[in-house]
């Protein structure tokens, strides 16, 4: 279920894998993703494996590559929910409540969660090729010291890495005038985006220290991969301070 789990004291960090869930193929395993085709119940009940074995319910957004955050409150929680069961459309959550977990879907792009652990302030975001460019990365952090965080810490997740993500060049341009650091080579030294490298230069711009998990989703077969196989599921980031 998690291809890493952190062990460090403060809120639950997580980035799940394929394995132990109910989805057939071509989603086979623990899709999460609602918007993918895969069977309403079986995602349903991924998702409650995924609740069971944290512990909190989890909160989800309807990602559109974007720079929208949502502040998850009680009215919030209490709101209606899209067809996906999300609590509304972003590419970023933010929170200060206790027992509950906010989560962040990905099949390439790259994963990021956040905390002020003495501010009690979590965030997620999802940090594709476009929301690196457009700034979803400030826009989360600049929400969650809204609501008092001070001492941010990140946590970037497996992605397609920059060898296997091949654009055209002028999209790496675009992203190297963003992040420098993005633009890449692959395998057989056509132009590509590193989209993590991207965003640990931006959070370490901003002076937020950055723990990055290894791994790329193209490349390791137990993460679900857009590039790699088209129709699938996704793996998700996991972040929430226990009540």
């Amino acid at each position: 279920m998690f291809l890493w789990r952190s062990s460090d004291p403060g809120p639950l960090q997580a980035f799940t894998d394929r394995h132990d869930g109910a989805s057939a193929a071509p989603f086979a395993g623990l899709n999460l993703g609602a918007h993918v085709g895969d069977a309403v119940e079986h995602v349903a009940s991924n998702r409650r494996r995924l609740e069971a074995e944290i512990g909190m319910p989890t909160v989800w957004a309807d990602q559109v590559h974007g720079t929208d955050v949502i502040h998850v409150t009680d009215e919030v929680l209490r709101g209606p929910r899209t067809a996906t069961g999300a609590v509304g459309t972003a590419d970023a959550l933010v929170t200060a409540l206790p027992g509950i977990a906010l989560g962040v879907l990905v099949a390439d792009c790259t994963p990021v969660l956040l905390h002020d652990e003495q501010a009690g302030v979590v965030g997620v975001a999802h940090a594709g090729r476009q929301g690196m460019t457009k700034g979803v990365v400030p826009a989360v952090v600049a929400a969650m010291r809204d609501l008092g965080a001070h001492d941010l810490r990140a946590t970037v997740g497996p992605s397609v890495c920059g060898r296997c993500y091949e654009v055209p060049a002028a999209l790496r341009e675009e992203a190297a005038a963003v992040a420098p650091v993005s633009a890449a080579l692959t395998w057989t030294g056509t132009p590509a985006i590193d989209v993590a490298a991207g965003v640990v230069e931006q959070l370490g711009a901003m002076g937020i220290p950055v723990e990055w998990v290894p791994g790329c989703a193209r490349e390791d077969e137990s993460l679900y991969s857009h590039r790699r196989d088209g129709t699938t599921g996704r793996f998700a980031g996991i972040i929430g301070r226990p009540a």
